[in-house]
């Protein structure tokens, strides 16, 4: 079974950094997609990133490009999300989320299966 769970949220300044990791207690993470999401109050969730099961392809929306780097450690079933100058706009609580097995990436948060708590992400102006 897939049980994801994040870490590594908080209150940063803008300009600053944080690096978000999500764990998977289960057996298949080198097996699926990987994706990250946020949902910033009132609003609906948006896709951040997402990388494929070996971590040769990745995909970023236009708002994160250049400053999000998703990355993946299959032997610690962990993926990354390292955030680089934050916005006071990328407040929001951040999830993984996980694919079916032997898919490819997909931008889309219908098509992911399983998904973490969130972790809250603040920026401060």
């Amino acid at each position: 079974q897939v049980q994801l769970v994040e870490s590594g949220g908080g209150l940063v300044q803008a300009g600053g950094s944080l690096r978000l990791s999500c764990a998977d207690s289960g057996r298949t993470f080198n097996i699926r997609t990987m994706g990250w999401f946020r949902q910033a109050p009132g609003k609906e969730r948006e896709f951040v990133a997402t990388i494929t099961r070996g971590g040769s392809i990745t995909n970023y929306a236009d708002s994160v490009k250049g400053r999000f780097t998703i990355s993946r450690d299959n032997a610690k079933s962990t993926v990354y999300l390292q955030m680089n100058s934050l916005k006071p706009e990328d407040t929001a609580v951040y999830s993984c989320a996980a694919r079916g097995s032997m898919l490819a990436a997909s931008t889309r948060a219908a098509e992911y299966i399983y998904w973490g708590q969130g972790t809250q992400v603040t920026v401060s102006s």
